[in-house]
């Protein structure tokens, strides 16, 4: 089998300017030519062995980056965005890889143009009062903005993972993170109190006074609690990394802020370092690590698709959570599944009939379009109002890992690894299955034969060219 040639020239491109040296005094480090560096970086040639190992040697880069990062990404968002009725015709993935390789920025700026496309449109069709309204420019939902951040960057944050490392093990591996919290909290002369209020968690800075949710889970309390102490003593860190996101409005920064002291929370719940060293040795048992660390099964699960710390990865997770509707309210990947970036996940995957079986894991073997086969896992994690009569919040989660990683996953054991699997997709409107009896809408980009005289599973045939 020939090996796939690496092309990476982004990714050169970003680490010369990061570590400040000319092409010239770059080409030097690398022991290559000149001309030969700007071919590389441009994607005109791969990048070879030797170079490999002399980023590696010179400038301590992870090599896994190389093969990593947005690229996949947003081929599959262009994908999808191109398959919009507006497009007559898709270009070949082939000329998708090369613009994202080469023009990243470009490609984000097309995937910001559709999106804008999009919300002009459905604000149109619900007769939305703030269309166009004072001339103001159509810009990407604060919501929308925020999940991309997350999910261009991993869904890992280096210097708050570290942060939130170095805050739950100061005091010694015996403090429990909560003691530390509330001594925390005492210093800065912080009252905390349980209440009954539907409030998660409400601080007033006039009084000084924290109130959590008597309502909720131990578990929620403490990651509660954790979110606080990391906006009243993280503030700076947590805005220095909002300036560098440069989100386009106040709402979304203010959004974002959100999600990363909610990342402080969990990884200090969890810190890197034993959490990783506790999930290979549990095998990734989601309910043994939640006893383990005291978290939720939820917890657990997001935190195992946060471990891309480079030179010190975890197993490759996706994660999703969707409600009831199959709408995606939580989705990272840090393999190749890639979600919809507009509607919900494809009807074959187990993630939907968590639902139905309540307090139960069901694991599916599965397999996308592009023949990557993963072991899929999903639960409801419905989340009680805390009281008689209150309104129960459902979800369900789905996690999985491509089957290469499945040994060290012990939902797979058992599974038949070489048996049958599930064909999932991404969206119907980008995948290519012809035989699939879920499909709810032809793929846009394949002609389709539309016979009066037969009817099928589906009304019309979809032709492979």
């Amino acid at each position: 089998m020939a090996t796939q040639k690496l092309y990476a020239g982004a990714k050169l491109r970003e680490l010369r300017g990061r570590v400040r040296l000319t092409q010239k005094a770059f080409a030097l480090k690398l022991g290559v030519s000149l001309p030969y560096l700007n071919q590389m970086e441009n994607n005109n040639r791969p990048i070879s062995a030797g170079v490999v190992l002399a980023l590696a040697s010179e400038f301590g880069l992870d090599v896994t980056e190389l093969t990593t990062g947005d690229a996949e990404r947003i081929v599959t968002d262009m994908r999808e965005a191109l398959a919009d009725p507006v497009f007559t015709a898709q270009p070949p993935v082939a000329d998708l890889r090369l613009a994202a390789s080469n023009a990243p920025a470009l490609a984000r700026a097309f995937l910001d143009l559709h999106r804008a496309y999009r919300q002009s449109h459905e604000r149109l069709a619900s007769l939305d009062e703030a269309l166009g309204r004072d001339g103001t420019p159509l810009a990407p939902s604060p919501w929308e903005e925020v999940r991309d951040f997350f999910h261009y960057c991993d869904n890992y944050i280096d210097a708050i993972d570290h942060a939130a490392e170095h805050y739950a093990t100061a005091q010694g591996p015996d403090i429990a993170i909560e003691t530390t919290a509330l001594a925390t909290l005492a210093r800065l002369n912080i009252n905390v109190s349980l209440s009954n209020t539907t409030d998660l968690r409400h601080f007033d800075p006039q009084t000084n006074h924290l109130a959590l949710s008597g309502r909720v889970t131990a578990t929620t309390r403490r990651f509660q609690l954790l979110h606080q102490v990391a906006l009243l003593t993280q503030n700076d860190l947590l805005e220095a990394t909002l300036d560098l996101a440069q989100f386009h409005s106040p709402a979304a920064r203010s959004i974002a802020k959100i999600g990363l002291a909610n990342y402080f929370a969990g990884a200090a719940l969890m810190p890197y370092t034993a959490f990783l060293a506790a999930a290979d040795a549990q095998r990734h048992d989601l309910e043994r690590l939640a006893d383990i660390f005291d978290t939720s099964i939820e917890q657990v699960a997001h935190r195992l698709s946060t471990l891309q710390r480079p030179g010190a990865k975890g197993v490759p997770f996706f994660f999703v959570r969707v409600d009831q509707a199959g709408t995606v309210t939580k989705r990272h990947s840090a393999t190749k599944f890639q979600f919809a970036r507009f509607g919900g996940a494809c009807p074959l995957w187990n993630v939907h009939q968590a639902f139905e079986l309540p307090g139960r894991f069901l694991r599916q073997l599965a397999e996308t379009p592009d023949g990557v086969r993963y072991v899929c896992l999903a639960r409801d994690v419905s989340k009680s109002g805390g009281a008689f009569g209150a309104p129960v919040r459902r979800y369900a989660i789905g996690l999985g890992v491509e089957i290469a990683h499945a040994d060290r996953l012990v939902y797979a054991d058992g599974l038949d690894l070489r048996g049958r699997f599930e064909p999932i997709g991404i969206s119907c409107r980008i995948c290519e299955r012809p035989d699939c009896h879920q499909r709810s809408v032809p793929p846009l980009e394949k002609r389709l034969s539309v016979d009066p005289d037969r009817r099928g599973v589906i009304p019309y045939d979809i032709n492979p060219a």
